[in-house]
């Protein structure tokens, strides 16, 4: 068998069937070459940096992924193509989308290059990212800066508001 890392990924929606495209965006993860292991709750959150667009729902995944050389960056290239194949356009940088892929954490694997930054660049400093994962990782250790997930959210100055989401209630937004 294989040796396998294990990989956390978040998942954000702000247009259309926001919860369907996270079910959906989840199905297909399986022709990326992850067994998806656990999901967080989903969050609907407030948008940040650019704020002008409707709130997100959010969740975190645990999954497992085939360990080798460019795994992380294979995985990369196959959770783009997820996105263009259910309609991404990257035409506003942090805007509205029917889905956003990142990669948190690809196992202890700390990588800088032009295409990939893991742990992700932002994910301490974001609420909507901290919550989910601390809700399925909370000991677990960034691997650069050797906090955990929960004294990363008790550290974030980030207050967005990033609540449980309820299935039929109205959607927030703009």
């Amino acid at each position: 068998m294989p040796e396998t890392a294990l990989v956390y990924l978040s998942l954000g929606s702000n247009l259309g069937d926001r919860a369907a495209n996270l079910d959906h965006a989840i199905a297909a993860l399986a022709g990326a070459q992850l067994r998806v292991l656990r999901r967080s709750f989903i969050y609907e959150t407030e948008p940040v940096d650019v704020v002008d667009q409707p709130w997100f729902l959010n969740l975190v995944v645990e999954a497992e992924s085939p360990l080798a050389p460019l795994a992380p960056l294979t995985l990369l290239r196959e959770l783009q193509a997820i996105e263009r194949r259910m309609g991404r356009e990257r035409t506003t940088p942090r805007g509205p989308r029917v889905i956003d892929l990142d990669i948190l954490l690809y196992g202890a694997h700390v990588i800088a290059s032009p295409e990939l930054e893991i742990p992700h660049p932002r994910m301490a400093s974001r609420r909507f990212v901290l919550v989910p994962l601390a809700e399925l990782a909370p000991k677990l250790r960034h691997p650069s800066r050797g906090a955990t997930i929960l004294e990363l959210l008790a550290a974030t100055r980030d207050a967005s508001r990033v609540n449980l989401w309820t299935p039929g209630r109205a959607p927030r937004g703009i």
